[in-house]
């Protein structure tokens, strides 16, 4: 297959609101051992996405400086030493960077197959959100069924996977969400109870059920507090970001007392490894559920820009009214 010398990209020359994402051209990426090139055909945009572009989370040594944490597309080019993938296989994939890109580099590891029942375009919302939610909940991880999960910013792309495989994993959801639409929407995901925070408090609701044994949190801020007063006891606070800040005042004694883990993690910071066999579990565990009959598992695409109007892709994103995943297509 002849490929092009260059590619279009978008890049920023400085941080900034969505106004610093700019057209621009670049040399394909090398292929090193190890790797595949992909043709994308679509790219996921994500929260971190929108935290590196502000200039508060850099890309880690090595990696590409274009935005972009996951795609879908097909393989045009092989590492030296690849043997698993073939050119012309459909792939979505996590990157490490780069996937506002026409082509992209990627670890073949951290390739998965396009599931069944999901088109290629849709499958680039997969990855990032998948390899997260998974990691951080269900890997490696013995969880009861029927324990009571509480998904905060359930409407979102974090949100509307944790309520999915929740429930397709036998979990009592709970999900907090702003809106009566995307409380619907939590709802169609398979959420046993979706909370309006502009109008319910989730803490009465989750404690008068004796609490929640798993609590995923996006929100941060005074959420700290509130998810501890939530909990049952023994549970698992999960921390991904923050979008109402990281630094609280917070009395610890209750966490003593019901015996909580409070942790959190970056998914982009893991080792290679470590992502590899979580895509390898990905493939074992979560992706038959998309073909399984009726479907289990299922994309959430919310909106399409062009990858030029990726500055319209970001400012939706911020303004919260987005409900699962926005995609750039190619």
């Amino acid at each position: 297959m002849s490929l092009p010398t260059q590619m279009k990209v978008i890049e920023m020359c400085e941080f900034g609101g969505p106004d610093v994402l700019n057209k621009g051209i670049r040399e394909l990426p090398k292929v090193s051992a190890g790797e595949v090139l992909i043709k994308v055909r679509a790219a996921g945009v994500n929260g971190p996405d929108l935290v590196q572009r502000r200039g508060h989370y850099p890309p880690p040594k090595g990696a590409s400086d274009l935005l972009g944490l996951e795609v879908s597309g097909e393989i045009v080019a092989l590492g030296s030493d690849q043997t698993r993938w073939s050119v012309g296989d459909p792939v979505c994939a996590l990157t490490n960077g780069g996937g506002y890109a026409e082509y992209v580099a990627v670890n073949a590891r951290h390739c998965l197959p396009i599931p069944d029942g999901v088109n290629e375009q849709d499958a680039a919302g997969l990855p990032e959100t998948y390899f997260t939610v998974w990691s951080n909940i269900f890997f490696n991880q013995k969880i009861n069924h029927g324990s009571v999960f509480l998904v905060h910013g359930g409407s979102g792309g974090i949100g509307s996977t944790a309520i999915q495989i929740g429930a397709a994993m036998g979990l009592q959801v709970f999900a907090t969400a702003g809106s009566a639409d995307s409380c619907t929407f939590c709802e169609e995901l398979g959420a046993y109870r979706s909370i309006n925070f502009n109008k319910e408090d989730f803490v009465p609701i989750l404690r008068e059920i004796g609490g929640a044994n798993i609590i995923l949190d996006i929100v941060g801020g005074d959420y700290v507090v509130r998810n501890i007063r939530a909990a049952h006891a023994d549970a698992k606070i999960i921390q991904l970001a923050f979008s109402l800040g990281s630094k609280i005042d917070v009395d610890l004694m209750p966490v003593m007392l019901k015996r909580l883990t409070l942790t959190g993690s970056t998914l982009r910071s893991r080792s290679d490894e470590f992502k590899s066999e979580v895509a390898s579990d990905l493939i074992r565990t979560v992706w038959p559920l998309f073909g399984s009959s009726p479907p289990k598992l299922r994309t959430t695409t919310f909106a399409q820009f062009d990858l030029a109007d990726a500055d319209k892709a970001h400012t939706l994103m911020e303004s919260g009214s987005k409900r699962g995943k926005i995609l750039l297509t190619m």
